[in-house]
């Protein structure tokens, strides 16, 4: 299926570059899996479709990167043989890959490989001549691979007759290696550009629904005439939103509508609203993406990454890290000359001597603070933060938060801040609220922003009033339902390594079927990792998870697990999609888990996902645990990312699971807000032992 696709000129794409990073990689997997593992060569041709789909969805520049990086990587791994291999499939995956962007009929396809085929013949040939030892080494290896076919042959042919004939075959075809390597070299491309035309097609179908646009990225700066988001030296503030406007590709409605704004340098601005209320689209726009209505006035280029321009920490921190090491991801493309004081940076966000720990190990809410250092090191003028305190714990959201507001008068940074939390949003200088789309609120001035912020929530970590006065509900325990039991678990990242980091110690724990249990504790105290043991996606040190009498890694699907970060776990095009996927169920049952969740079905249960807000994707994510009836759900950070009304729905959904259902609960959250209608028990965990498991009723008292 043709695609329309916009080509732009100039320098590679942030994403042009990671489609033909990461394919590349997927490429030398199969090649060097072929190359080997013995007969099972033909693995090494399923090259050909990650890179035809570069191919497919990117300027011929991007297929050239790809094959340059996958042919180092195979050389050094596998040798020149492999090379070949990697520029073959590069060469025919191209040529299919333009041909299904732009439609071709296959007979426009053949006609390029009977121009291909020959031309890497002739180069395979030409690079033997010169090449005495490979020359050698391919000689022998075709002989050899014939002396292993004539021993399977001789099982059912006698010696002699048909077997001696081949035999002088070969043999000629090998002192004419330079007529058998051509011949070899044509049929191999006319055989791939038959694999290719056939798997590439499902491939790019199946992928179709995943934009090949880069939502950040400045259009502008890769045409000739870029204008003033992309020109010129960074100077993203003052910024002036004129009746700006914007909707994604393919949306049906404008997700930010006749937005006028002015951002003045050296202050604090607040964004607050519900999800999806078009709040991260209005960061985007400010973070140099032209809108497709409207203007944004500015005195040079947004500068999005660039030293003094504008740093981003999106919603997903685990998206933005690129360093395997926390220190070495604070400088990420700054030269060596920035002058970065790292261990400053770092003590100043909360990871004061983490410096050197692998990134892959830390928490979300470790990875926010890393985001956080990461985006303070380019020294921007423009500092945006989406929702970059929403994995913190109290103290961490606190400090974090203060961290924020001091930056306008240490160094002049604007910082605009996303947040649905009041105690966030009191410390701006001013506070813009959004609805459907559009700019509801812009007042200026003590009173009348205190006023303003009184109506939004505050997500503190104390037990509530609510929480005083509601009554329990009496436990629901269905027939057959499993206690959950962790017995003397630990647990310990990168194990044997210098950057051996121990999540969880000696935990044990009993959850009863149909209790509800809230985990809490501190920013890397194991509550995520001891989530993901719950669930049997883990498999600990030291230790075991039950469920019932068995172990839960051999039961997995049978606890569903909520993932900290929702966009991970949504694996479809669409809400209902994903939803039937998750909850193996028709239509039907999918719309009314998406109506429990709070989201109207006639609304979103079409709607890609990557048009969801965070919020709307956690919903969506919850709604299809529950398609698939649970008798056992364990939810990390639910209530992360999410407004005040959507925060009490999926409370009061839980609750009702809980009192209807008998539905086994097991939350893991930095807040107890709200969770007294779900949990009457909460243990804490810290540096990854048990600190207390006590009731509710103890925490009052």
């Amino acid at each position: 299926m043709p695609v329309d696709v916009p080509r732009p000129t100039g320098a590679l794409r942030p994403i042009e570059l990671a489609t033909a990073s990461v394919l590349a990689s997927l490429a030398v997997v199969l090649t060097v899996a072929g190359w080997f593992l013995p007969h099972l060569g033909v693995i090494a041709a399923l090259a050909v479709v990650p890179l035809g789909v570069v191919a497919h969805r990117h300027r011929l520049r991007a297929l050239l990167v790809a094959t340059f990086s996958a042919s180092v990587l195979c050389f050094l791994v596998a040798g020149t043989g492999a090379v070949t291999n990697i520029i073959e499939c590069a060469a025919v995956g191209g040529l299919v890959g333009v041909a299904k962007r732009r439609g071709w009929h296959p007979a426009a396809l053949f006609a390029g490989t009977a121009v291909i085929g020959p031309a890497l013949g002739l180069a395979s040939v030409a690079i033997l001549a010169v090449l005495g030892s490979l020359r050698k080494l391919t000689i022998l290896q075709i002989r050899n691979t014939w002396i292993g076919v004539r021993r399977i042959l001789s099982l059912a042919i006698p010696q002699g007759g048909a077997i001696s004939t081949l035999n002088h075959f070969v043999d000629a075809a090998l002192r004419l290696w330079w007529v058998t390597v051509f011949a070899i070299v044509v049929l191999a491309t006319v055989w791939l550009s038959l694999v290719a035309w056939l798997l590439l097609g499902p491939v790019l179908e199946r992928l179709s629904w995943i934009s090949a646009e880069d939502r950040l990225d400045e259009p502008g700066r890769h045409r000739a005439d870029p204008g003033p988001l992309g020109a010129g030296d960074p100077a993203p503030v003052p910024a002036f939103l004129e009746d700006v406007s914007y909707a994604y590709p393919g949306a049906e409605g404008l997700a930010v509508r006749g937005v006028s704004l002015a951002v003045p340098p050296g202050q604090m601005v607040a964004l607050v609203g519900d999800n999806g209320s078009g709040k991260s689209t209005l960061i985007r726009l400010l973070a140099g993406r032209r809108p497709t209505g409207g203007v944004v006035r500015r005195e040079g280029a947004a500068g999005l990454g660039r030293p003094g321009g504008t740093a981003l920490i999106m919603q997903h921190p685990e998206t933005q890290v690129l360093g395997v090491r926390v220190e070495d991801d604070v400088v990420w493309g700054l030269t060596e000359t920035a002058g970065v004081d790292v261990d400053g940076l770092l003590a100043t966000v909360g990871l004061a001597g983490m410096g050197g720990r692998e990134t892959a190990g830390l928490s979300g809410g470790e990875l926010q603070r890393l985001a956080v250092a990461a985006s303070m090191a380019r020294e921007p003028a423009l500092l945006l933060s989406d929702e970059s305190t929403a994995m913190l714990d109290e103290q961490g959201r606190r400090s974090l938060s203060n961290v924020l507001r001091s930056l306008p008068g240490r160094n002049g940074t604007t910082v605009v801040h996303v947040t649905h939390r009041h105690e966030e949003a009191e410390l701006a200088d001013q506070i813009h609220r959004m609805s459907s789309g559009q700019l509801v609120a812009d007042e200026n001035g003590s009173a009348q922003r205190r006023e303003r912020v009184d109506d939004l929530p505050s997500h503190g970590g104390h037990v509530s009033e609510r929480e005083s006065v509601e009554p329990r509900s009496p436990r629901v325990v269905p027939s057959g339902a499993a206690p959950l039991r962790v017995v003397d678990v630990s647990h310990t990242y990168s194990l044997g390594t210098p950057w051996a980091n121990q999540a969880l110690s000696h935990v044990n724990l009993n959850i009863d079927a149909g209790e509800g249990v809230l985990v809490v504790g501190d920013n890397g105290s194991g509550k995520s990792t001891l989530a993901w043991v719950l669930a049997g996606l883990l498999r600990p040190s030291r230790g075991a998870a039950f469920l019932g009498d068995q172990p839960v890694l051999d039961q997995v699907g049978s606890v569903a697990v909520a993932f900290q970060h929702a966009r991970l776990q949504l694996q479809r095009s669409s809400a209902g999609a994903d939803i039937r996927a998750a909850g193996a169920c028709d239509d039907a049952s999918a719309r009314s888990a998406l109506n429990a969740v709070g989201l109207d079905p006639s609304e979103f249960f079409e709607r890609r996902v990557d048009a969801l807000s965070g919020g709307q994707q956690r919903r969506v994510a919850l709604a299809g645990l529950l398609a698939s009836r649970p008798s056992v759900l364990v939810l990390d950070e639910p209530f992360a990312g999410l407004d005040a009304s959507g925060r009490d729905g999926v409370a009061d959904l839980l609750g009702a699971l809980r009192r209807e259902r008998g539905v086994t609960v097991v939350i893991i959250s930095h807040d107890m807000e709200g969770t007294e209608r779900i949990a009457e028990r909460v243990v804490r965990l810290e540096a990854g032992r048990v600190l207390s498991d006590v009731s509710r009723g103890m925490l009052r008292r």
